[in-house]
């Protein structure tokens, strides 16, 4: 029964997250392309909380390659399980797992990227390049 227990959590985890379709970076504006490849933060809600990572322009297992500071996963834990990112329809940024699970998904409902759902306590990703 446990093991019912654990395969019907991973099986709501993931479905948790709704298909989007991979933003083809050939048939955007280059312009906006490029702003999604650099230096980001991840904070929570208050800012107080915060870590870096770089997304890349390179395709790794998964998606397209991360640089995570090696700190974010004591900040924030599932950091430590993050391999890949990908940049899907509505310019949402799906960072995942090893085994190419989306474990954090950044949604732009406005003007910011937010968390839906936060997990340990991300609540948005912010860009760097303006800053």
């Amino acid at each position: 029964m446990a093991v019912a227990l654990q395969l019907g959590a991973a099986q709501a985890e993931e479905s948790v997250f709704e298909p989007l379709q991979p933003i083809d970076l050939e048939s955007v504006d280059p312009d906006l392309a490029a702003d999604m490849f650099g230096h980001w933060t991840i904070s929570d809600e208050s800012g107080r909380k915060t870590c870096g990572v770089e997304l890349l322009k390179e395709t790794g297992i998964g998606g397209m390659q991360i640089d995570v500071e090696p700190r974010c996963q004591s900040v924030f834990p599932v950091m430590g399980d993050i391999a890949a990112w990908r940049l899907l329809e509505g310019w949402t940024i799906d960072l995942v797992d090893a085994e190419r699970k989306t474990r954090i998904r950044f949604s732009t409902p406005d003007d910011r990227y937010v968390a839906l759902p936060e997990v340990d306590g991300i609540f948005t990703i912010e860009s760097q390049q303006a800053n």
